[in-house]
């Protein structure tokens, strides 16, 4: 890599970095001059500008940390209104590998919002529609955002009163949450359209769930080897198309 066309701009870059590798505890400031490679009064005034915008802050001991606006600035990037734009190539890549519709979805409540799709060539015989919304307890893209999310630790179904949907049991409900951590994708079949069958992981950052992509398909192309194949890009494909920062829960046996 050559030279930075504004080394002062890279400094901060730079600096930004190093803050972020140090974590919550921070970094001294003599310590965090070593590591970027700037003398301490060029740093001093790096850190002042980044501190008064809010991407560096400094600890009751005097060592420096990253400021609570990098977190907005990387809340704001994944907002759901970006979502499409960020992840459209991940399921661009996804439909092209199983040549079947794909979704996208976030969690809005109890229900799950229809963010964006992807159609293969051939018939699906579903109807979808960008802006949907439905029940998340029905539906793989909100069991997989569940199961990663709000009921992440449920294990009784007492505790899963408030998502319940009139077409799904407690207990039906426990045992897709349980389906989705233990092999990281949750499914739904002929649960919301008669015919059809969905399997979806969600997307993590930082561990929680931004979203979730689902495979939809008749139900004959989502058993057997052919289910194995679509459950296998979904976690395998999937996540070499996502941005950086971006994952998929990992089967419980494996974490």
């Amino acid at each position: 890599m050559g030279p930075s066309p504004l080394g002062s701009v890279d400094k901060a870059l730079l600096t930004l970095d190093a803050l972020g590798r140090a974590g919550a505890a921070g970094i001294p400031l003599a310590d965090l001059s070593a590591e970027v490679g700037a003398n301490k009064s060029t740093l001093h005034r790096t850190l002042a500008a980044l501190r008064h915008r809010g991407y560096a802050e400094q600890c009751d001991d005097g060592a420096y940390r990253l400021g609570p606006a990098i977190l907005a600035l990387s809340s704001t990037f994944l907002a759901e209104e970006n979502l499409p734009a960020l992840l459209r190539p991940a399921l661009d890549a996804l439909c092209d590998d199983v040549d079947e519709l794909v979704h996208l979805g976030v969690l809005a409540g109890r229900e799950v919002v229809y963010l964006d799709k992807v159609e293969p060539q051939r018939a699906v015989r579903v109807w979808s529609a960008v802006g949907r919304r439905r029940p998340a307890a029905t539906t793989a893209l909100g069991r997989a955002l569940l199961a990663a999310g709000p009921l992440h630790d449920a294990d009784d179904a007492s505790t899963l009163e408030p998502y319940l949907a009139p077409s799904t049991t407690p207990d039906r409900l426990l045992e897709a949450l349980h389906e989705a951590r233990g092999t990281g994708v949750a499914s739904e079949t002929e649960e919301n359209e008669r015919g059809i069958a969905c399997a979806a992981v969600a997307v993590l950052r930082a561990g929680r769930p931004v979203a979730a992509v689902s495979i939809t398909a008749p139900v004959e192309r989502m058993t057997g080897r052919a289910r194995a194949e679509r459950l296998a890009a979904l976690t395998r494909t999937l996540p070499d198309h996502l941005p950086p920062g971006l994952t998929v829960p990992a089967p419980a046996a494996t974490r």
